[in-house]
C-alpha cells in the first residue's frame, strides 16, 4: 500500500565563484535496485495483513495513530542524521497539511476501517484500482494529460475488473458495502492528493525526504487530535497487534518511503511505480497463507484484470 512523497524539487542554482573540481561517482547502493524493489513490494503487499492483525485489538483511528508514529520517527531520525532542514514557508505547511490529510490521515484511516468487515486480500484488490482513478481524474484536473484510446481502455478494463472482483454478475451478494466502499474511497484519496501536491508543491525548494517527514508529522498530529475524540485508551497492549501496528508504521511507511525515494532516483519514477502491480498479489497471497481468508475464483482473476488496465493507463506510445 502505497505511502506517496512529495515530488522533488529543482535545486536553487549557486552562484559560480571559482571553478569546481570535476563531481565524485555517485556511491552504487549497498543492495542491487532489483532487491529493494522486491523488499517494497513485499513491505507494502504484507501492510494490509499488518492492519487487519492491528485492529484485532486497537481501534482503526489507533492503529493509523500508531503507525503513523513510528513511520515519522524512522523519517525523523534519517533526516537527522542527513541535517535535512525543515520548509521554512507557512505556505508550504498548509499545502504539507492537506497532502498529509488526502495521502495519509484519511486513506490509512479508511483501509483500517475497511479491514473490519473486509478481508484483507479484498483491500489490497481495491488498493490496486488508485492507478485508474489517478488517470480518470489526471483528464480533469492536469491538462498535460491528455486522453487517448489506449488510456481510456485501460480505464474501462480497470473497472470491469473491479466488477468482477465484486461480484457484480450475482448482484454483489455477500459483499460488505461499506467496508468495500471504504477501500474504495481509500484508493481515490491518493491520487486526490497527488493532484494537490504536483499543483501546489512542486518547487518548493524543499527535498523530498523533507517534506515526506514534515508531511507524515503533519499527518500524525492530524490523527493525534481525531483519535482521542472517537475512542478511547485500550486496556492493553497485546504483544502481537502491537509489533504489528509497529511494524506497518516502521516499515510500511517509514522505510518504505525511503525505499521508493532510492528507487525514483535511480530507476525512475516509471519503474518504480510498477510496485503498485505486485502489491495485490502479495496481499492476496499473506491472507490466504497467513490468515486463512478464502478466495473465490472472481478474485484473483478480477484482481488481474484490475492490473492490466492500470497498466494500460500508465503506459506510453513509443515514438
Amino acid at each position: 500500500m502505497s505511502a506517496p512523497t512529495a515530488p522533488r524539487a529543482t535545486p536553487e542554482p549557486c552562484p559560480a565563484v571559482l571553478p569546481e573540481p570535476p563531481a565524485a561517482p555517485a556511491r552504487r547502493p549497498a543492495l542491487d535496485w532489483r532487491l529493494r524493489f522486491a523488499a517494497l513490494s513485499l513491505i507494502w503487499g504484507f501492510s494490509f495483513l499488518l492492519i487487519k492483525v492491528g485492529t484485532d485489538a486497537y481501534a482503526p483511528f489507533q492503529v493509523t495513530l500508531g503507525r503513523l508514529l513510528s513511520g515519522t520517527a524512522v523519517l525523523a531520525v534519517v533526516m537527522a542524521v542527513k541535517r535535512e532542514r525543515l520548509p521554512r514557508s507557512a505556505r508550504t505547511w498548509g499545502h504539507l497539511a492537506v497532502a498529509a490529510f488526502f495521502l495519509n490521515a484519511l486513506p490509512f484511516s479508511l483501509f483500517a476501517y475497511a479491514e473490519l468487515s473486509i478481508p484483507s486480500t479484498l483491500a489490497g484488490i481495491c488498493n490496486a484500482t488508485s492507478p485508474l482513478w489517478g488517470m480518470a481524474l489526471s483528464l480533469v484536473a492536469l491538462s498535460e494529460d491528455r486522453p487517448t484510446r489506449r488510456r481510456v481502455a485501460g480505464l474501462g478494463l480497470g473497472f470491469l475488473g473491479v466488477l468482477t472482483v465484486l461480484g457484480a454478475w450475482q448482484g454483489f451478494s455477500g459483499l460488505d458495502f461499506s467496508g468495500t466502499a471504504m477501500a474504495l474511497l481509500a484508493s481515490l484519496s491518493y491520487p486526490v492528493g497527488w493532484i494537490y501536491v504536483r499543483r501546489t508543491l512542486a518547487g518548493s525548494g524543499a527535498s523530498t525526504l523533507a517534506l515526506t517527514g514534515s508531511q507524515l508529522f503533519l499527518g500524525t498530529v492530524q490523527l493525534a487530535v481525531v483519535t482521542p475524540l472517537f475512542t478511547t485508551a485500550p486496556g492493553g497492549f497485546p504483544v502481537l497487534p502491537t509489533l504489528a501496528v509497529v511494524a506497518l508504521g516502521a516499515l510500511g511507511t517509514g522505510l518504505a518511503v525511503l525505499l521508493q525515494y532510492g528507487l525514483v532516483n535511480e530507476v525512475g519514477p516509471t519503474t518504480a511505480q510498477m510496485v503498485t502491480y505486485f502489491i495485490p498479489v502479495i496481499a492476496t497471497a499473506a491472507g490466504v497463507a497467513v490468515l486463512g481468508e478464502r478466495l473465490s475464483w472472481n478474485t484473483p482473476v478480477g484482481a488481474l484484470v484490475v492490473l492490466a488496465g492500470a497498466a494500460l493507463t500508465q503506459s506510453r506510445r513509443r515514438a
